[in-house]
């Protein structure tokens, strides 16, 4: 007899099994159902969809990674491991985490969340934080399935959390100029963003320039005006001090 819910045909079962391998969760769990349901999103209109498990996911996620900074960086402040958790918990790192999953393709969608970037952006880190829900459930919850998340993530957040040490100021190069310019100028940074196109989701929908001392030290784009700042303060930053090593 399969070991597998009704509604989840071999084709599905297979590629979740894949999927679970592929992140180096074995032996998988004997119900694959919490996997698909996390993958179900909203916009499919199927009786199951992501929000539960996003819901427990968001929670666990916090937990994971609370956890995973006191094993590894019991040196650094409670303010400190804060902000860290903070990146490695947002909506960008697990969007960021699921596009290098190929999490797309798996995802139940409707065409309202298949319309435009800025939207299946949003659904791949929605899904991604319903997957820790969903391998939390599927692996027994309170009874095993937070040391199977952690294996699954203790990795990505490695990598990253040496990222971020080397540049506090990564993701947000915004706060990392400002700090900058008023330590070393006594000014703030001045940007002028205008708006392209009317495009939703366009990475190129924003452009913006920054200037210090009425020199232009920075161009970006971006799909919104803060995101096309954050890139001309990347670039400008990349200009006033050396690369973090």
């Amino acid at each position: 007899m399969s070991c597998f819910p009704p509604l989840l045909d071999s084709e599905r079962s297979g590629a979740l099994s894949t999927l679970l391998e592929g992140l180096g969760l074995s032996p998988l769990p004997a119900q694959l159902g919490p996997i698909d349901e996390a993958l179900s999103h909203t916009s499919a209109g199927l009786a199951k969809n992501h929000e539960r498990l996003e819901f427990l996911g968001d929670a666990v996620l916090r937990l994971a990674c609370a956890e995973f900074l006191e094993d590894h960086y019991p040196h650094l402040s409670v303010g400190e491991r804060s902000g860290l958790r903070a990146q490695l918990v947002s909506d960008r790192w697990l969007g960021e985490l699921a596009e290098k999953m190929q999490l797309e393709p798996l995802i139940r969608r409707g065409r309202s969340a298949s319309g435009d970037l800025a939207g299946r952006a949003t659904v791949r880190a929605e899904c991604c934080e319903a997957l820790v829900g969903g391998i939390y459930e599927a692996w027994g919850g309170a009874e095993g399935g937070l040391k199977v998340v952690r294996l699954w993530l203790d990795p990505p957040w490695g990598e990253s959390c040496g990222e971020l040490l080397r540049d506090p100021h990564r993701h947000n190069w915004k706060s990392g100029l400002q700090e900058w310019s008023q330590g070393s100028l006594g000014e703030l940074p001045r940007y002028e963003s205008t708006e392209q196109n009317k495009e939703h989701g366009s990475p190129r929908r924003y452009f913006s320039q920054v200037f210090l001392k009425q020199k232009l030290y920075g161009e970006g784009w971006g799909a919104s005006r803060r995101d096309a700042e954050q890139q001309a303060a990347q670039a400008a930053l990349a200009q006033l001090r050396p690369p973090a090593r």
